[in-house]
């Protein structure tokens, strides 16, 4: 299964806003996509309220995950929604 380290861009980090932009682009990809900080639990990147509970703030490294047929470019594309500051 691919992963990708992505370090969380925007200032208020995966909250509100951000979250839902985050969670809207994880939903529109071909493959789900998990989400997780290292040695936390994995959630649903395309559930805003599971988003929220990651607790991640700005700086912080989160690890995306996905399988099967465009996992790569889905990864890529969630990667560049967190890595850009969304505030």
């Amino acid at each position: 299964m691919p992963e990708l380290r992505v370090t969380v861009a925007s200032k208020v980090g995966l909250h509100a806003r951000p979250a839902a932009l985050l969670a809207k682009a994880a939903a529109g990809q071909t493959v789900s996509v998990a989400i997780r900080k290292e040695g936390g639990e994995q959630v649903d990147a395309a559930s805003v309220l599971g988003l929220m509970t990651l607790g991640a703030m700005h700086g912080d490294e989160v690890i995306l995950s996905a399988e099967g047929a465009g996992a790569d470019a889905a990864l890529a594309a969630v990667a560049e929604v967190i890595s850009t500051d969304l505030d």
